[in-house]
């Protein structure tokens, strides 16, 4: 699992290979993956949005973009954790991604704080390339 902390918040990640729905001979590659987000600061956060840079074994990029994880936009209080499953397809037996997710956060005096929190980035490698 690779982890990244900032403004408090720490995002984990870690992908799992799904060779049930691959299709390598149709270069055709699913990997399933992990959220783990960590609210280890004092107010509660919210997550708004998110970016997403998905790069495959050749190199392409493809941006995603979006409101929300899965469809929800998640408040964290402190000390508390939000996780969700997600996935992905490449073309390529390895890829990547990294990403960032808009946060919010409200102090106790009213101050409104938008803040960007990192993704680090993670590897999605088959099984076959393990071998």
């Amino acid at each position: 699992m690779t982890s990244q902390t900032t403004q408090d918040v720490t995002v984990s990640a870690q992908s799992y290979y799904q060779e049930r729905y691959s299709q390598p001979e149709d270069e055709n590659y699913v990997y399933a993956y992990r959220i783990k987000i960590e609210n280890k600061g004092h107010l509660p956060v919210q997550l708004l949005s998110r970016k997403w840079d998905v790069i495959d074994a050749v190199g392409t990029h493809r941006k995603v973009e979006g409101e929300g994880v899965v469809g929800k936009q998640p408040w964290i209080a402190p000390g508390e954790a939000y996780e969700y499953n997600s996935w992905v397809q490449f073309a390529t037996p390895i890829g990547a991604m990294q990403g960032s997710f808009v946060m919010y956060r409200r102090d106790s005096e009213g101050v409104e704080n938008y803040f960007r929190v990192a993704v680090p980035k993670f590897v999605h490698v088959s099984t076959a390339m393990l071998n």
